[in-house]
This record gives structure tokens, sequence and C-alpha cells, in this order.
């Protein structure tokens, strides 16, 4: 689940990720084009999500989530891309 937050208040210009795991798990890490594809991790919300925002400039990234050492997609984002790894990546377009 990615929110772009470009409407104003605080996160005004910031781009939020998101991702409610099928299962308990112990850790969740986003990596993407944004941070040289190293793995950051997520904080925890308390209804269960994992969470991150990040400031990105307008473009297009390439993203996953690594979720206990498992590399995946958002299957939130219906945009992906084939990689070379013969998966896919997911994509988020941030507009001005």
């Amino acid at each position: 689940m990615i929110n772009n937050g470009k409407s104003g208040g605080k996160n005004k210009g910031t781009t939020r990720f998101a991702v409610q795991p099928a299962r308990k798990v112990n850790e969740v890490l986003l990596a993407g084009t944004f941070n040289d594809w190293k793995p950051e991790k997520m904080a925890k919300q308390k209804d269960g999500t994992f969470a991150a925002s990040k400031s990105l400039a307008p473009g297009d990234y390439k993203y996953k989530f690594v979720i206990d050492g498992q590399w995946v997609p958002d299957s939130s984002n219906p945009r992906h891309v084939p990689n070379p790894y013969g998966s896919v990546d997911s994509v988020i377009h941030v507009s001005k």
C-alpha cells in the first residue's frame, strides 16, 4: 500500500509505504531504487502493519518488501515490471 502525501499536512512531499503481512513475521524491510536496493527497516504499527515514509523527488521508483528475508512485490500495487532475476518489482510514480 502506498500513499503519496502531496495534499499538505506535516508529511507533505513524503511517500508512505505500508504492508500487512498475511502471517506473523519478525521483520519487514523496504528496498528500492530510492535507497540503492539496500533494505531499510520498517516500523511495526499497532494494527500489525509495517510502515515507512520516504521523501522522494518526482519520478518512477522500483521497490520490494523484504519479509523475514523473502523479497516480495507489493501485492496492493498493481504496477509491476519484470526484473533480471525472473520476478517482478513494484513501481511507484511520484508526481510534482
